[in-house]
Protein backbone atom coordinates (compact mmCIF):
# COMPACT_ATOMS: atom_id res chain seq x y z
CA UNK A 1 0.00 0.00 0.00
CA UNK A 2 1.12 3.36 -0.74
CA UNK A 3 2.71 4.85 2.15
CA UNK A 4 2.45 2.27 4.60
CA UNK A 5 6.03 0.77 5.48
CA UNK A 6 7.59 -1.61 7.61
CA UNK A 7 10.62 -0.62 9.38
CA UNK A 8 13.24 -2.33 11.68
CA UNK A 9 15.22 -0.73 14.41
CA UNK A 10 17.98 -2.54 16.30
CA UNK A 11 17.99 -1.98 20.00
CA UNK A 12 20.69 -3.74 22.51
CA UNK A 13 20.12 -4.81 26.02
CA UNK A 14 19.89 -8.00 28.12
CA UNK A 15 17.94 -10.52 28.26
CA UNK A 16 17.59 -11.89 32.14
CA UNK A 17 15.69 -15.05 32.84
CA UNK A 18 15.75 -18.22 35.63
CA UNK A 19 19.21 -16.33 37.30
CA UNK A 20 20.89 -16.15 34.14
CA UNK A 21 21.60 -12.74 31.91
CA UNK A 22 22.94 -12.17 28.30
CA UNK A 23 23.52 -9.61 26.03
CA UNK A 24 21.09 -9.38 23.23
CA UNK A 25 19.93 -7.18 20.33
CA UNK A 26 15.99 -6.89 19.50
CA UNK A 27 14.79 -6.25 16.32
CA UNK A 28 12.10 -3.02 16.95
CA UNK A 29 9.45 -3.14 13.91
CA UNK A 30 7.37 -0.12 13.44
CA UNK A 31 4.73 -0.17 10.96
CA UNK A 32 2.85 2.85 9.89
CA UNK A 33 2.85 5.82 7.92
CA UNK A 34 4.04 9.97 7.82
CA UNK A 35 1.10 10.29 10.10
CA UNK A 36 0.67 7.55 12.58
CA UNK A 37 2.47 3.69 13.62
CA UNK A 38 2.31 0.95 16.21
CA UNK A 39 5.43 -0.05 17.49
CA UNK A 40 6.18 -4.36 18.25
CA UNK A 41 8.27 -5.16 20.98
CA UNK A 42 9.56 -1.60 22.83
CA UNK A 43 12.62 -3.34 23.28
CA UNK A 44 15.56 -1.88 25.32
CA UNK A 45 15.48 1.84 24.12
CA UNK A 46 12.45 4.17 24.71
CA UNK A 47 14.69 6.99 23.70
CA UNK A 48 15.74 5.33 20.14
CA UNK A 49 12.25 4.26 19.23
CA UNK A 50 10.82 7.49 20.01
CA UNK A 51 12.88 9.20 17.34
CA UNK A 52 12.51 6.91 15.07
CA UNK A 53 8.73 7.36 15.47
CA UNK A 54 9.16 11.15 14.92
CA UNK A 55 6.23 13.31 14.89
CA UNK A 56 4.06 10.73 14.42
CA UNK A 57 1.22 9.18 16.57
CA UNK A 58 1.76 6.08 18.42
CA UNK A 59 -1.38 4.18 18.30
CA UNK A 60 -0.04 1.07 20.71
CA UNK A 61 2.65 -1.16 21.47
CA UNK A 62 2.38 -4.44 20.76
CA UNK A 63 4.41 -6.89 23.08
CA UNK A 64 4.75 -10.02 21.20
CA UNK A 65 5.78 -11.88 24.47
CA UNK A 66 6.80 -10.62 27.94
CA UNK A 67 10.52 -11.86 28.07
CA UNK A 68 12.43 -8.68 29.41
CA UNK A 69 14.23 -7.98 26.44
CA UNK A 70 10.90 -7.30 24.29
CA UNK A 71 8.89 -5.42 27.29
CA UNK A 72 11.37 -3.22 28.99
CA UNK A 73 10.80 0.43 27.33
CA UNK A 74 7.00 -0.21 26.89
CA UNK A 75 5.85 1.52 30.07
CA UNK A 76 8.48 4.57 29.18
CA UNK A 77 7.42 4.70 25.81
CA UNK A 78 3.67 4.54 26.85
CA UNK A 79 4.11 7.49 28.76
CA UNK A 80 6.01 9.82 26.54
CA UNK A 81 3.40 8.90 23.93
CA UNK A 82 -0.06 8.24 25.33
CA UNK A 83 -0.13 4.81 23.69
CA UNK A 84 -1.62 1.92 24.89
CA UNK A 85 0.57 -1.36 26.07
CA UNK A 86 -0.72 -4.77 24.89
CA UNK A 87 0.24 -7.92 25.73
CA UNK A 88 -1.63 -11.63 25.82
CA UNK A 89 -3.21 -12.13 29.13
CA UNK A 90 -1.47 -15.94 29.20
CA UNK A 91 2.18 -13.72 29.73
CA UNK A 92 0.91 -11.55 32.56
CA UNK A 93 2.85 -13.51 35.35
CA UNK A 94 5.97 -13.03 33.01
CA UNK A 95 5.23 -9.18 32.57
CA UNK A 96 5.19 -9.02 36.17
CA UNK A 97 8.56 -9.86 36.58
CA UNK A 98 9.87 -6.65 35.13
CA UNK A 99 7.06 -4.63 35.57
CA UNK A 100 5.60 -5.31 39.26
CA UNK A 101 3.73 -1.79 39.41
CA UNK A 102 2.72 -0.98 35.65
CA UNK A 103 -0.33 -3.20 34.21
CA UNK A 104 -0.57 -3.85 30.47
CA UNK A 105 -3.61 -1.71 29.06
CA UNK A 106 -5.24 -4.01 26.63
CA UNK A 107 -5.10 -7.87 26.24
CA UNK A 108 -5.29 -8.84 22.97
CA UNK A 109 -6.78 -11.95 22.00
CA UNK A 110 -6.39 -14.57 19.45
CA UNK A 111 -8.16 -13.29 16.24
CA UNK A 112 -8.27 -9.67 17.45
CA UNK A 113 -7.03 -7.00 14.91
CA UNK A 114 -6.00 -3.53 15.07
CA UNK A 115 -5.68 -1.04 12.08
CA UNK A 116 -3.25 1.36 11.46
CA UNK A 117 -2.80 3.39 8.26
CA UNK A 118 -5.18 1.62 6.52
CA UNK A 119 -3.97 -1.93 7.35
CA UNK A 120 -4.50 -4.16 9.15
CA UNK A 121 -2.74 -6.73 12.02
CA UNK A 122 -4.67 -9.48 13.38
CA UNK A 123 -3.32 -11.35 16.52
CA UNK A 124 -2.91 -14.74 16.44
CA UNK A 125 -1.80 -16.27 19.47
CA UNK A 126 1.23 -18.84 19.42
CA UNK A 127 1.89 -20.30 22.48
CA UNK A 128 5.18 -22.22 22.98
CA UNK A 129 7.97 -19.60 23.68
CA UNK A 130 5.70 -18.26 26.61
CA UNK A 131 2.38 -19.19 26.90
CA UNK A 132 1.46 -15.88 26.17
CA UNK A 133 3.13 -15.59 23.14
CA UNK A 134 1.47 -14.03 19.87
CA UNK A 135 2.53 -12.95 16.00
CA UNK A 136 1.02 -10.55 13.74
CA UNK A 137 -0.42 -10.77 10.31
CA UNK A 138 -0.73 -8.26 7.81
CA UNK A 139 -2.15 -10.05 4.82
CA UNK A 140 -1.98 -6.62 2.68
CA UNK A 141 1.84 -6.17 3.31
CA UNK A 142 2.63 -10.03 3.10
CA UNK A 143 4.65 -9.79 6.37
CA UNK A 144 3.93 -11.81 9.74
CA UNK A 145 5.88 -10.04 12.64
CA UNK A 146 6.52 -13.42 14.54
CA UNK A 147 8.54 -12.46 17.89
CA UNK A 148 10.65 -15.28 19.08
CA UNK A 149 7.76 -17.68 17.83
CA UNK A 150 9.87 -18.45 14.59
CA UNK A 151 13.13 -17.61 13.67
CA UNK A 152 15.37 -17.88 10.34
CA UNK A 153 16.42 -21.53 11.05
CA UNK A 154 13.68 -23.03 12.94
CA UNK A 155 11.35 -22.34 16.13
CA UNK A 156 12.29 -20.29 18.68
CA UNK A 157 14.28 -21.26 22.34
CA UNK A 158 12.45 -23.64 24.74
CA UNK A 159 14.21 -24.46 27.13
CA UNK A 160 13.69 -21.69 30.08
CA UNK A 161 11.06 -21.54 32.10
CA UNK A 162 7.39 -20.76 30.84
CA UNK A 163 8.47 -22.39 27.36
CA UNK A 164 7.09 -26.00 25.76
CA UNK A 165 8.79 -27.34 22.55
CA UNK A 166 5.93 -29.22 21.39
CA UNK A 167 3.60 -26.40 21.81
CA UNK A 168 5.59 -24.13 19.95
CA UNK A 169 6.11 -26.64 17.34
CA UNK A 170 2.36 -27.15 16.84
CA UNK A 171 2.04 -23.15 16.85
CA UNK A 172 4.20 -23.02 14.30
CA UNK A 173 2.64 -25.68 12.32
CA UNK A 174 -1.50 -24.79 12.77
CA UNK A 175 -0.88 -21.26 12.67
CA UNK A 176 2.48 -19.96 10.43
CA UNK A 177 2.55 -22.72 8.27
CA UNK A 178 -0.51 -22.19 7.05
CA UNK A 179 0.05 -18.35 5.38
CA UNK A 180 0.67 -18.10 2.21
CA UNK A 181 4.92 -19.47 1.59
CA UNK A 182 5.68 -15.90 0.12
CA UNK A 183 4.82 -13.82 3.67
CA UNK A 184 8.18 -12.44 4.54
CA UNK A 185 8.91 -13.41 8.45
CA UNK A 186 10.07 -10.67 10.70
CA UNK A 187 11.61 -12.07 13.55
CA UNK A 188 12.46 -10.67 17.31
CA UNK A 189 16.18 -11.46 16.51
CA UNK A 190 18.45 -11.49 13.44
CA UNK A 191 17.36 -11.30 9.71
CA UNK A 192 13.81 -11.83 8.39
CA UNK A 193 13.23 -14.95 6.50
CA UNK A 194 9.91 -16.44 5.02
CA UNK A 195 7.02 -18.95 5.65
CA UNK A 196 8.00 -20.86 2.73
CA UNK A 197 11.97 -21.21 3.74
CA UNK A 198 11.33 -21.86 7.23
CA UNK A 199 8.55 -24.85 6.55
CA UNK A 200 11.33 -27.77 5.44
CA UNK A 201 13.17 -27.05 8.77
CA UNK A 202 9.63 -27.76 10.53
CA UNK A 203 9.10 -31.04 8.80
CA UNK A 204 11.48 -33.55 11.34
CA UNK A 205 9.28 -32.47 13.68
CA UNK A 206 6.08 -32.48 12.51
CA UNK A 207 6.85 -36.11 11.58
CA UNK A 208 7.67 -37.13 14.96
CA UNK A 209 4.09 -35.95 15.98
CA UNK A 210 4.38 -32.74 17.57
Amino acid sequence: MAGVRIERLVTSGTFSLDGGTWDVDNNVWIVGDDTEAVVIDAAHDADAIAGALGGRALRAIVCTHAHNDHIGAAPELAARTGAPVLLHADDLELWKQTHPDRAPDAEPADGQSLTVAGVELTVLHTPGHTPGAVCLYAPRLSALFSGDTLFAGGPGATGRSYSDFPAIVRSIRDRLLTLPGGTVVHTGHGETTTVGAEAPHLQEWIDRGF
